[in-house]
C-alpha cells in the first residue's frame, strides 16, 4: 500500500439536550436562557474546585508554550457542568469551539470531516463520548496522539492509505457512562481524566442566586433555600426549577416566597428532595412488587416499563446519593431510608 500525506483545514457544528428531569423539550427562549446562565468566566464557575484548579494549571501551561493543551475527558451525571467546562477551556485559550455528540458521528467519514475541517487551533468538544462506534473511535487514536488521520482509500490490491496531517487541536470529551469507553482511548486523554461529582448545597444557592441576577428576579433567600433543597445536587436541574417557579409566579401575579415555591413545586410533582412521581414509581416498585429487592436491573426495568439504561443512569445515581438503594452483586436493594421515605416516616414532601 502507498502513504500520500496532505493537510486539510475548517467549518463548525452545535448541539445541545435535556435532562430528563425537566420532562419537556425546551423552547427557544429556553434554550438562549441557559446559554445566558451558563458561567463565560473561570470565577463564575461554582463547584468541582479540584477538577478545576488542575485543568487550569495545564491550560496556563499550554499558553506559556505556546502550544495547545493535550486533551481532556470529562464524566460524571448529566447537568454538573461538563460542557461549560468545554466552553471555559476554549475561552481561556481564545480558540474557537466546534461541537457536536457521539451519536452524530455515525461513520468513520463523519468524524473524519469534522477532524479535516477543523481550523488551527480549535476546542472540539464531543458529548457522549461513549456513543461513538468503535470503528469511528479507531480512527480518534492517531489523531489525538500524533495528529494524523488514517484513511483506507479502496479495497483489495489497489487499496492505500491516506494519512492526513492534522491542525492542532484539543479534544473535550464528556460522558456519563465512562466505563462503556476503552482503555485504549481513555489513555490518549493526556490533559486529564477528570469526574465531576454532584454538588453540595452551598454551592448549589450560589449558583441559584447568580441566576436569579442574571434573569433579573428578586429571589429571597428562602426560595433560594427550597429551590436547592429540590435540585438533585444538580446545577441544570437547580437553574430549570428556578425557570419553572419564575413562571409560576408570573403566570398567578404573585411574589417569589417559600409558600410560592412548595405550590409550584407541588404542581410540578416535584418533593422536598427533589424526587419526581417517576423516582416514587421506581421506589414504590421495588418496594412492593419486589419486596424490597434484591432486585435485577433488567427484571426492575421491565415491571418499569423502562429501558435498564434509563434506570441505571438515570433513576438510579441521585437514589443512591440519597442512601434510598443500594446496587449488590444480586441486584438493587431498598434501604431502610428508602422504605422510611415511602412509608412517610421522614415527614417529606
Amino acid at each position: 500500500m502507498g502513504t500520500i500525506k496532505a493537510s486539510w483545514y475548517n467549518v463548525s457544528t452545535r448541539q445541545t439536550f435535556m435532562s430528563r428531569h425537566a420532562k419537556a423539550v425546551p423552547s427557544a427562549l429556553d434554550a438562549s436562557l441557559d446559554a445566558a446562565l451558563r458561567p463565560s468566566e473561570w470565577n463564575d464557575y461554582v463547584g468541582q474546585r479540584q477538577v478545576k484548579a488542575n485543568v487550569r494549571i495545564t491550560l496556563d501551561a499550554a499558553k506559556k508554550r505556546g502550544s495547545m493543551p493535550e486533551h481532556f475527558l470529562f464524566y460524571g451525571p448529566p447537568g454538573v457542568g461538563k460542557t461549560t467546562l468545554a466552553h471555559l477551556i476554549a475561552t481561556q485559550l481564545e480558540a474557537p469551539l466546534k461541537t457536536t455528540s457521539g451519536v452524530a458521528v455515525e461513520r468513520a467519514g463523519d468524524l473524519a470531516a469534522i477532524l479535516t475541517n477543523l481550523e488551527p487551533n480549535t476546542v472540539l468538544f464531543i458529548d457522549e463520548i461513549h456513543q461513538l462506534p468503535s470503528k469511528v473511535e479507531e480512527l480518534l487514536y492517531p489523531a489525538l496522539e500524533s495528529g494524523t488521520l488514517d484513511l483506507i482509500l479502496g479495497k483489495g490490491p489497489s487499496a492505500r492509505t491516506v494519512e492526513l496531517s492534522l491542525p492542532p487541536f484539543t479534544l473535550v470529551g464528556a460522558t456519563t457512562r465512562v466505563a462503556q469507553l476503552s482503555a485504549p482511548l481513555r489513555s490518549r486523554f493526556g490533559g486529564g481524566v477528570y469526574q465531576l461529582d454532584f454538588y453540595d448545597e452551598g454551592d448549589i444557592r450560589d449558583i441559584i442566586r447568580r441566576s436569579a441576577r442574571l434573569l433579573k428576579l428578586k429571589a429571597p433567600e428562602e426560595v433560594v433555600t427550597r429551590v436547592a433543597v429540590r435540585s438533585r445536587a444538580t446545577p441544570r436541574v437547580a437553574n430549570m426549577l428556578l425557570k419553572r417557579v419564575r413562571d409560576f409566579s408570573e403566570v398567578h401575579d404573585k411574589k417569589l416566597s417559600a409558600e410560592l415555591c412548595d405550590e409550584a413545586c407541588a404542581l410540578f410533582g416535584i418533593d422536598t428532595l427533589g424526587l419526581t412521581k417517576d423516582d416514587r414509581r421506581y421506589l414504590e416498585m421495588l418496594d412492593k412488587s419486589f419486596r424490597g429487592g434484591p432486585a435485577g436491573i433488567r427484571a426492575l426495568a421491565a415491571a418499569l416499563h423502562e429501558d435498564p439504561d434509563t434506570v441505571e443512569y438515570v433513576y438510579e445515581p441521585y437514589l443512591l446519593r440519597l442512601g434510598f438503594i443500594e446496587r449488590s452483586s444480586r441486584g438493587r436493594i431498598l434501604t431502610t431510608k428508602g422504605r422510611a421515605y415511602l412509608h412517610g416516616e421522614s415527614g417529606l414532601f
